[in-house]
């Protein structure tokens, strides 16, 4: 298969497939245009990178930078974004970055996530036990058990839930023309999270933000600026792209029902299951932009020092030299003899912090779905499923019903 160029001797965008399935350009690319120029939401061309081992040299060379400030580069979105942060862990480089991971090293170990696992648990079995047979899947569910779990990771109140919303919406919109509204949303978040901040240091507790406040090695501890930024991306990560990752996941099960069936009947599969749906439709949104600040070989070509790129963490999870024939979907796929690692957390030393505990609230969530709604299926066709169109690629309704 060739990726063939269009009329304007361009390579065809990368759109997902139909029920949102990987984009089919993924296929070409891996073939014949590993490192083909794609289009980002700014209008800006660069490099995606879409095989698995050129993804990985990506985001595991030392000259990979996330300092994508300097005058001229190109953007991901139009407007204030997340890359223009400097204090943001995602944009720094060693060694702030290193000193920065360094402090918070203890925080996210399975040790410290791994004693959530019963209450995220209860949280799952509580929303359920609130709905009835016939209900939205994303608002009912797959929104609500993160916010739940980040707010009282956290220690904010729930009914902030709604505000957690409406700023995500804004601030991961990708329109060219809602610039504005994504500033605002940034703005009010960040004011929110610093807010946080300001009450645990007042009245101190033993919440996660208290130990972020804690958290310190040697006598090096996190700035405000860097602190206020941690708890602003706990919650979108803990919240948006876990409860896309839900939503996204059931979809493909009810696509599957013998797969779902099998699950219903043995739940403890779900973690293995959770593996295969973090790897076919995981990540919801892409890794950050690089600029190599050196030229750099990968296994499928050069790059140039100053280019900036894309690695495509779901098309390296789609490549087929890295899991065979990966457009099948087999909850069965990290079981026994497990292929390569997935890349739906990342790779190297931005890969996720929070992956422990996105794994307990993903298992969690399915699992109890398969113990409590185990007739669960779609009550429109898979057709009539609406997506969001923004960063995180989600379903923005999902009817389900286990009535006859």
């Amino acid at each position: 298969m060739t990726s063939e160029l269009d009329a304007n001797g361009t390579y065809p965008e990368i759109v997902p497939g139909p029920l949102a399935a990987p984009p089919p350009e993924f296929a070409r690319r891996h073939e014949s245009a590993p490192l083909a120029p794609a289009t980002m939401p700014s209008g800006d061309r660069v490099p995606l990178v879409v095989r698995y081992e050129d993804v990985r040299a990506v985001l595991g060379s030392p000259a990979s930078s996330r300092n994508l400030r300097l005058p001229g580069l190109p953007r991901l979105v139009s407007g204030v974004g997340i890359d223009d942060d400097p204090d943001a862990l995602v944009n720094q480089d060693p060694p702030e970055h290193t000193r920065y991971r360094r402090i918070m090293h203890g925080t996210f170990t399975p040790r410290r996530t791994e004693p959530w696992r019963p209450r995220v648990a209860e949280i799952a079995r509580d929303l359920l036990d609130g709905l009835g047979d016939d209900f939205d899947l994303v608002q009912g569910y797959a929104l609500r058990l993160p916010s739940h779990v980040i707010c009282e990771m956290l220690g904010v109140p729930t009914d902030d839930y709604g505000r957690f919303v409406r700023w995500a919406d804004m601030f991961l919109s990708t329109s060219t023309t809602t610039a504005e509204a994504r500033y605002q949303g940034q703005a009010e978040f960040l004011a929110y999270a610093a807010e946080l901040v300001a009450q645990h240091r007042a009245k101190p507790g033993e919440d996660l933000i208290d130990l972020l406040i804690q958290a310190r090695d040697e006598q090096d501890r996190l700035s405000e600026g860097e602190l206020v930024q941690t708890v602003f991306a706990l919650i979108t990560a803990g919240f948006e792209t876990t409860a896309s990752m839900i939503a996204r996941g059931v979809f493909r099960l009810l696509l599957h029902p013998a797969q779902w069936a099998e699950l219903a009947a043995d739940p403890d599969l779900a973690p293995t299951a959770i593996e295969e749906i973090l790897r076919f439709d995981g990540p919801p949104a892409s890794a950050f932009m690089r600029r190599m600040t050196k030229d750099t070989d990968l296994p499928s070509g050069s790059l140039p020092a100053g280019t900036v790129v894309m690695p495509n963490l779901n098309a390296a999870n789609h490549d087929p030299r890295a899991f065979p024939d990966p457009g099948r979907f087999d909850i069965h796929r990290f079981t026994d003899q497990p292929p390569n690692p997935h890349l739906a957390f990342g790779y190297g030393a931005h890969r996720c912090l929070a992956a422990s505990l996105a794994r307990v609230e993903l298992t969690e969530a399915i699992r109890a779905l398969a113990i409590q709604r185990p007739t669960l299926r779609l009550a429109v066709s898979p057709e009539a499923v609406t997506w969001t169109d923004g960063l995180v690629y989600r379903p923005a309704a999902m009817p389900v019903t286990t009535g006859a």
